[in-house]
């Protein structure tokens, strides 16, 4: 019989903001989406700014936003390895919109201190943060 659950640990360098058994986890890999079950392959790949969503085993789901980091998949565990990572209710709308208008400028301005892939990297993150708010919403 098959697993219905699989640990799920999500840390960054500043803490651990889960730990605990999941039906599924979802993440955006460096190659695209990814869904998580149960008796899923051993991987290990690299993750993009965007969002975690974790359902629980009581089938309470949990939004998270990591600004990027490791995944790695063993047959009984999954680890989230984040450069940052902050719960989707803690997240700040309008630091993330004042993000996005800085990098746009910044994109905009070849004169700026920020390089192009700088400012590329903080739109990204900051785009990623407000659609993992904008899921939270729904």
């Amino acid at each position: 019989m098959a697993a219905k659950t699989v640990q799920l640990e999500v840390v960054s360098a500043e803490a651990k903001l889960f730990s605990g058994k999941v039906a599924t986890v979802q993440v955006t890999g460096s190659e695209g989406e990814l869904g998580i079950y149960p008796g899923h392959a051993p991987l290990l790949t690299k993750i993009k700014p965007g969002m975690v969503r974790l359902v629980k085993e009581d089938g309470a789901e949990q939004l998270m936003y990591v600004a990027g980091g490791v995944l790695e998949v063993q047959p009984h565990n999954v680890t989230v390895l984040a450069d940052v990572a902050v719960r989707a209710n803690e997240l700040d709308e309008e630091q993330a919109l004042a993000a996005k208008k800085r990098a746009e400028e910044a994109i905009a301005d070849s004169s700026t201190d920020l390089s192009y892939a700088e400012a590329a990297a903080e739109l990204a993150r900051a785009l990623a943060q407000l659609e993992v708010l904008r899921k939270l919403r729904r």
